[in-house]
Order: C-alpha cells, then structure tokens, then sequence
C-alpha cells in the first residue's frame, strides 16, 4: 500500500508539473507574438520614417514629422495594479491609489523571498532554499499582470502563470472595471503589547492617569481607569525613543529610516499627548538610521531637544524644536548608545551612556564638546545602562556589573558594589529624594537614601515578567514598571504587582479567532500563547510552551486551539483556560497553516516540507488520527482554506502555487476548473479569482502575506511588506482595484482576521510584535 500510495503521489507531482509547463508554453506564445507585433510595428515605423524624408537629406528629416506613433499589435498582458498610498494621515485609514515603495532595500520578507523563517523550503526535488524562487524567474522582477478569456484569468507573478476560474455565468468584461474601496473602512482601536525588549526610557505617567509608551509605530496613551486607548500615528516606521516635555502635555518620538524616500526617513515628530496635534518634524534628512536617545531640556521650558542618532558615529545634536534648528552635533561614540538626558539643573549639559562609555556633554556657543566618565580604580564596566540624577543634580549611573556610581566633575565620588545581581536596569528619583532602582537577572526593585545606603528590603516582581526596563512613579505610592518581556505592571512596594499591559516579546505570526466569541488566540516566537478578550481587550489566559509557535487556530465549537510550532510539532490546549491536552508531530519543520473543517472533524496542517497533513478530530476533541497527506506542491505551504461542506481544501505554496484537493482522499483535484463554484468556509489564499484585485502595481509575489474574508463575505483584508492593512470589497477580482489603506505597524503585516461579528479587524506585526485591534465602520 505505501508503494502505491507513493507512486500515487509521484503521479500526482507530475500532473502539476505538466499543468505548469502548459501554462509557461502559453507564456512563451504570448510573448512571442508581442515581439511579432512589435516587430511589424517597427518595421510600419521605418516605412514611414524612410516615405517622409524629403529630398533635403537627412538633416531635413529629423525635422520633419514622423506621423503618429501606432500601439505594438499582438496580445500585451495589462499591469494589474492596487493602489496603495504614501504617509498615512493620523486620522486612520486612507484610499489608497498609487504605488506601493520598491520592494528592494526592505527589510521586510514574505512569501517566495524568505517569507518565512525556520528551515529552507523545498522548491524542487533535490531541495532549493526558498529564496530561490527569485533565482528561477531571472534578476529582471515582473510587475504582476493579467490576461483573460471568456471563463478565467491568469496572473503571472515573477513570470509564473497562475491560472484562475472565474464562477459559472461570470460576466468577465466587469474585470475591466476597477472596483472602487467598499464603503467600510477601518480605524485603530487597541494596540496589545508594548516595546521594552530592545528599548528603554519609553513608559511615562501623566497627570490625567494616563500611560504614554509606543510599540511598532504607534504612540500609545492608555487609561488603565477607563481602559481605553487613544493613539499618535503622525510615524509611517519604528518608533525607537520616546521623550516627555517638562510640561507633561508634549511628547517627542523618534522613528527609523523607513520605505518612503521622503516621508520615511529618519526623524523625531514633536505631538500634543491631549489633542495629538504634531507641532513640529525634526531632521528628515539629517539623520541615518534612527535613534538611541532623545530627550527635552529642564530649565528653559523644554525649548532644547537633543537626539543620538543610531549610527556609526552615533552624532549628537541639539535643535531648538519650535524653530526647527539645529544649534549644535558632534560625533559622539563608536560604541552603542543605550540613552541619555538633559541635566535637570542645566540646558547646556547632556550626559550620554551606553556600551563601555559615559560621557559628559557641554554646549557653549553652539558647540558640543565632551568629557568621558574616568572609573579609575573601579572596574569599567561592559555597559552603562541607566541613569538618574540626584537632588543636587548629580549623575547617579547603573551599570551592567550591578554597580551604582555616584559623579562629581565626571569622577566616582561614591560606589555601591553588586547593587544588583548581573545589571542595574532602570532608576528614577521619586518625589520623597529616595533611589528606586530596578535589576536585570534578580527581577528586583530597591530604595536607596541620599548616601545611597538601601532602605528596607527589595521587592520581587514576577519571574515570567522579564527584567526591568522603565520605572514610573504613579499617583500616591503607585508604581508603574515596564519590562524586557514587553509587559507594563502596576502596584506598589507595599504590595504585589499585577500585570495591565501585555504582548509578545518576538516575532509574531499566529492569529486564531473563535468562531461565536469575540476573543482570539495569538501565538508567537517569543514561546508563548495567549488568549485574549477582544471587547475589554484583557489577557484570558496565557501559557509558555518550550518551541517558537507559527500558526494558531480555534475549534469550530471553540472547545480547543491547535497551535502549529517551528519544530514540525503540534500542540492542542483547552480554549476555556489555556490547559495543555496533547503533542503531535508531522515532519520536522514548522507548520505555517492550521485549519480546522467547518464541520469540526478535520484538521489540515500546511507544513514548510511542502505536504498537508490532513487529521480526523475525535468528538471528544482530546485525539487526533491521521487521515492522510496532500502531495503535490513543490515549496512550502503558506495558506490553507476549507470548503464550506468540508469536502476540499485549497492551498498556497511559496512558489506561487494555487492548488485543489478532495479532502477524503487528500488527492490534488485533477481539474481546478470543476471547483470554480465552490463555496469556502475562509478566504486566506493569497492566489484566487476573488482576490486577483488585491495585487498591487509593481508587486513582485512576495508583498502581501496574508488575506482574510470577513463572514459576511462582504469584505477582504490585507496585510503587505510595508506595515499596511488594507481593505477592499469582496469578491475583488477587478485589476487596479481600490482599497482603504491603514499604518500602524512598523514590520511585515503577517496575519490578518476579522473576529466572529466583523465589528473588528486583527492583525498581527511580524518583527514589531504587536496584535492590532481595528474597529470596522463607515468611510
């Protein structure tokens, strides 16, 4: 039985393999009688050219009038194009309509060009890296196009036709027609997570009650009272540092360089945390990269913003930002720059640590000069990583050996030895003249006196919280932490801490949402899998397995979620509370789409080895019994969808490979175009004649990564290369179709779902880590 099972599938490869180089035959036609055409246009040209020239000569019929010039004959695919937009504005989602950024210098992969990580796809038999699939079409990339007949289109994606069937009695002319954006559009509701795993200093208390911190590109302003969110959204890419005017109604956000020539570059936007009104853009074009600090000036009103910039050089510089000049820069440091501020007593002094330096800064007359921390006969440590001042406006500095320095005239004037254990993170004066600083590895918060002798006894925060990052006092004896595992906590000394910001700490592609509630699952690199509740926007449960996680899915009957990890294996839990129930393995690579049937007694599993493990659900849903396998693509799997009567699946492949299958026999349909009329219970395909119009002009198969039909099937979303989520009306099947186009995330959009009423829309950030919560109303 395995022989025959085997040949089966060998069959079954060869099929598509021929289907292929049918439709690359028909490829090779069209160009060739493009060429013909030009060719007869040429030589019409030529005639004319040689009838027209007067007796004069040459000279004569270069100024002579060549008649009018006549389109190429022959067929000529037409580029099908999405517009898509420039800087969103902070109002929330645009139309969009012009071309998306050039795919080349991102920093943002998907499908076909390193879409995915773990272990390399398979694209033909003897096993090429998924990167390839660049390789195989040539250097030159193709802009997607389209050509039809009476019954069906083909898209080619870097030269790669792909065959698609439009339904029974479809009028094909109305392709020809653009659709306009549907009359939903989408606004930024919540933003789940918060950026401390790489940055610091971000987290700071208003005198409304309000959090200010950012995660991805969205300044975040939280009431954890009436636990709502408003949102600065004036960045287009990562915010890197954060800063909070001495008025406290100011905020300044620094942004890295990002796809827009003009609009992404590097820059620090200057906003009112009340109105959200940008009051001033600093530096387009001055800075490289990003930014390792910024920071405003104390005594004369905060008119004094400086910045380091994330480059070589690490430059320093000061500008006046309500004129919008730039006063004073200097290089600064070869070494990483973790942070910096104004001396509180001072507007011409900065200080500026990070790796192996700390050092003193002095403007006079416009210009910068420096003096560098002597440790002398203390140990110099790896990195400075925090500092604070004292009452006397003092340089109080933490560092990564758990050592506290007090700084007089950029000398140690008093040490604390292993203050803490393997690094002082964070530390703030609080109002009563006290220390408060916060540990690395020992997770501890302590008091120190004017004589930096400890007060009291540290206090323990949660292990599963991560390490200090920010410390902000609060009201009364509030205190409010932010952490290396992107999570704010709120208490006090006096008692324990408590968890009301939470997100992913890593790369983030699993989204499942429940089919009758609305909550959803995420499932990230970070190891972790939570449920959350999409109307409070609280944390249900949360569990840490010992794998990366890909791809998370929800029962039909929402009993379970099946999480597929990077290892090949597969996990079940119970979605009430999050309790483990089972493992299962399918290969040694990740599963990038798990799906149960609608009918609750199947899953389908697309795996990076290029199969579909097809599984019965026991009625219990506590087992899982293989039903087969589905052979047949030649690169990883990316997307899987059911029919609504839960007989076939179809499939995409990193290759640009739309594919059917009977989910009985987990056999490829022989005929795609007997499927053209069904029904299917998603739409996450990024290949389909309902969605031929979502490609946008220029694309090269690799900018959009996920897709998701609303369930009143009225509406399509989805998520691209450059931190957009975008909307259209569905079925889109129309080239050049019109969506709205919204910006928040500053990563690869990597899953997109609308939750079981379509009141909202989810996504999920890729490398910025974020869940996006949008709520879906009028235009």
């Amino acid at each position: 039985m395995a022989d025959v099972e085997e040949l089966a599938e060998l069959v079954a490869r060869l099929n598509a393999r021929l289907e292929n180089k049918e439709s690359e035959a028909v490829v090779l036609q069209n160009a060739v009688a493009h060429l013909s055409g030009r060719l007869g246009t040429v030589e019409a040209e030529l005639k004319e050219l040689k009838s027209a020239k007067p007796a004069g000569g040459a000279g004569a019929a270069r100024t002579g009038s060549t008649g009018a010039r006549r389109p190429p004959a022959g067929p000529s695919p037409s580029p099908a194009s999405q517009p898509s937009g420039r800087l969103p504005s902070t109002s929330g989602s645009t139309a969009s309509s012009s071309k998306p950024p050039p795919a080349s210098g991102s920093s943002r992969v998907s499908m076909g060009g390193g879409r995915r990580s773990g272990a390399p796809a398979r694209d033909d038999a003897a096993g090429k890296s998924r990167g390839s699939v660049k390789e195989r079409s040539g250097s030159k990339e193709k802009t997607p196009s389209t050509t039809r007949d009476e019954s069906s289109m083909r898209i080619y994606l870097r030269g790669r036709p792909v065959t698609l069937y439009a339904p029974t009695g479809f009028d094909m002319n109305t392709v020809e027609q653009p659709a306009k954006p549907p009359s939903e559009a989408i606004e930024l509701q919540w933003v789940y997570g918060y950026r401390g795993r790489d940055c610091r200093n971000n987290l700071f208390h208003l005198p409304s009650g309000e959090l200010l911190y950012f995660i991805a590109g969205v300044g975040v302003i939280y009431n954890p009272s009436t636990q709502t969110q408003r949102h600065y959204r004036g960045h287009n890419d990562d915010i890197k540092a954060m800063a909070l005017h001495p008025n406290q109604t100011i905020a300044a956000t620094g942004q890295v360089a990002g796809h827009d020539k003009q609009e992404g570059r590097p820059h620090v936007r200057v906003w009112n945390v009340n109105t959200l009104e940008t009051l001033a853009v600093l530096g387009a074009g001055s800075f490289d990269r990003g930014f390792s600090a910024i920071g405003f000036s104390q005594k004369n009103g905060g008119s004094y913003l400086f910045a380091v910039d994330d480059s070589n050089d690490h430059m320093i510089s000061v500008w006046d930002w309500q004129k919008g000049k730039k006063l004073a820069e200097a290089k600064s440091h070869g070494d990483t720059v973790l942070g910096g501020a104004f001396n509180p007593g001072d507007d011409n002094a900065i200080v500026t640590y990070g790796k192996q330096h700390m050092l003193f800064w002095t403007m006079e007359n416009n210009k910068l000069s420096k003096k560098s921390a002597l440790f002398e006969k203390h140990s110099k440590p790896k990195f400075v990583t925090c500092i604070a001042f004292s009452a006397d406006n003092e340089v109080i500095s933490g560092d990564s050996n758990g050592n506290l320095f007090l700084w007089a005239n950029h000398k140690i004037v008093r040490a604390v030895k292993e203050a803490h254990e393997n690094g002082v993170f964070a530390a703030t004066m609080r109002p009563d003249g006290t220390l408060l600083t916060g540990g690395g590895k020992d997770h501890r918060l302590i008091i120190w006196d004017e004589e930096l002798e400890q007060v009291g006894e540290p206090v323990s925060l949660p292990d599963t919280s991560g390490s200090v990052r920010s410390i902000v006092p609060g009201n009364e004896a509030q205190l409010y932490i932010g952490t290396t595992r992107n999570t704010i906590l709120k208490g006090s000394l006096d008692g324990a801490f408590a968890a009301i910001v939470q997100g992913h700490s890593d790369e983030l592609w699993g989204l499942g949402v429940h089919p009758t509630e609305n909550i959803f699952v995420s499932a990230g690199y970070d190891k972790t899998i939570t449920c959350w509740n999409a109307t409070t926007h609280e944390c249900v449960w949360t569990t840490t397995v010992a794998e990366e996680a890909q791809s998370a899915d929800i029962h039909p009957d929402g009993s379970i979620v099946v999480v597929g990890l990077k290892s090949g294996r597969w996990m079940v839990f119970d979605a009430t509370d999050g309790k483990y129930i089972s493992t299962n393995t399918d290969g040694n690579e990740q599963h990038d789409s798990v799906k149960f049937s609608p009918d609750g007694k199947k899953l389908a599993l697309g795996s990076h080895d290029n199969y579909i493990y097809v599984y019965n659900v026991s009625d219990d849903r506590r087992s899982f019994d293989r039903h087969g396998r589905c052979a047949g693509h030649s690169s990883f799997i990316t997307h899987v969808d059911w029919s609504t009567d839960s007989q076939n699946l179809k499939s995409c492949s990193g290759d640009y490979e739309l594919l059917f299958w009977d989910a009985n026999t987990c056999k490829q349909a022989t005929s795609a175009v007997s499927l053209r009329d069904t029904e299917w219970s998603t739409y996450t395909t990024v290949l389909g004649f309902d969605v031929a119009g979502i490609w946008p002009e220029g694309a090269d198969g690799t900018d959009i990564n996920t897709v998701g039909r609303n369930n009143s099937s009225s509406l399509v979303a989805t998520g691209d290369d450059f931190g957009k989520v975008n909307i259209f009306r569905f079925p889109v099947p129309q080239a050049k179709s019109e969506s709205h186009a919204a910006h928040g995330h500053s990563s690869h959009v990597t899953c997109v779902r609308f939750i079981c009423d379509d009141s909202a829309l989810l996504s999920t950030g890729g490398k910025d880590t974020s869940v996006m919560q949008w709520s879906v109303g009028s235009a």
